[in-house]
């Protein structure tokens, strides 16, 4: 990896130094620079892989650090460097444009995977801008845009080591929401149902509608997949909308979760299908009893 790190602080270039020479000391140490034009200055000359940010520079503070060099025509994925005091700044980073942000102190494994996984995601983005993956309703990814980008996740994330999660979830009572509100409504209804899973997900995560109301998230991990956890995650974001929304109706889903360990073949359309399947097993066991219970109903591996 090239890599540019923009840190005026000395101290914090010296600790990112030696983690990236732990790491694989073969790799050309990070070029420094201490400010966003000096940075401007080096990518107008020179090729970088990715480039890492502080959010406090002597010429530019927060988001303007990051719409600066996210602007630059060179097009290089971002990661942003935080301290713990402003880790709320930088998840707006992550909103305002860079591919992801570490709290300093990050070292080892986890540093160099989050450098790869931005370059990854970011070559991955570049790649929808010439191919039409994108669901014209939602926003999301559609079916042939999931499939494409999660074959390369799970790819990468089997080269790491890491785990693959696949999530695949049907929005409960589209029909009852068609037949007793109109189309129009049921639009709205998948159009919140995937907004939802988008605020649930990470910025590595893929999220799609593949079908009719039926979405899916794929999740790679550098840890043991944990599907309770997730399913927590859908559970308090939905139950917060159903609590807050003035729609005359609520949103429920139903999922199932697969969780593919690296030494595990299967494609991407066939970790689906094992997911579909366990979501209609959960799904089935509650339409003999009453709708509405529980905003989330979640099939275990």
């Amino acid at each position: 990896m090239n890599i540019l790190l923009v840190e005026d602080n000395p101290g914090d270039v010296l600790l990112l130094r030696a983690a990236l020479a732990d790491i694989d000391s073969t790799d050309p140490s990070p070029v420094h620079v201490g400010c966003v034009a000096e940075a401007l200055a080096r990518l107008d000359t020179e090729r970088f892989d990715v480039v890492l940010l502080d959010l406090s520079l002597p010429d530019a503070q927060g988001l303007d650090a990051v719409m600066r060099v996210r602007d630059h025509p060179g097009d290089v994925p971002i990661v942003v460097l935080s301290g713990l005091s402003d880790e709320a700044t930088a998840l707006s980073a992550v909103q305002a444009g860079a591919q992801d942000y570490l709290l300093k102190g990050t070292t080892g494994g986890p540093l160099v995977r989050a450098l790869h996984y931005a370059i990854e995601r970011h070559r991955m983005m570049a790649a929808l801008r010439s191919l039409s993956l994108v669901d014209d309703l939602t926003g999301l990814y559609n079916r042939r845009g999931f499939v494409t980008l999660a074959e390369r996740q799970r790819a990468f994330a089997r080269r790491l080591s890491a785990s693959f999660v696949l999530v695949f979830a049907d929005l409960d009572r589209l029909k009852y929401i068609n037949d007793t509100f109109g189309h129009l409504e049921g639009d709205r209804a998948l159009i919140d149902a995937g907004r939802l899973l988008r605020r649930m997900a990470r910025q590595s995560d893929i999220v799609a509608r593949i079908g009719g109301d039926e979405f899916a998230v794929a999740v790679a991990s550098d840890t043991d997949g944990d599907s309770q956890a997730i399913a927590d995650r859908l559970r308090a974001r939905f139950d917060q909308h159903n609590g807050t929304s003035d729609r005359p109706y609520p949103l429920f889903l139903s999922i199932g979760i697969v969780i593919a360990e690296p030494f595990d073949t299967s494609s991407v359309e066939e970790l689906l299908a094992r997911a579909d399947a366990k979501m209609y097993v959960q799904k089935r066991s509650h339409r003999a009893g009453p709708q509405g219970t529980q905003s989330v109903r979640h099939a275990r591996t």
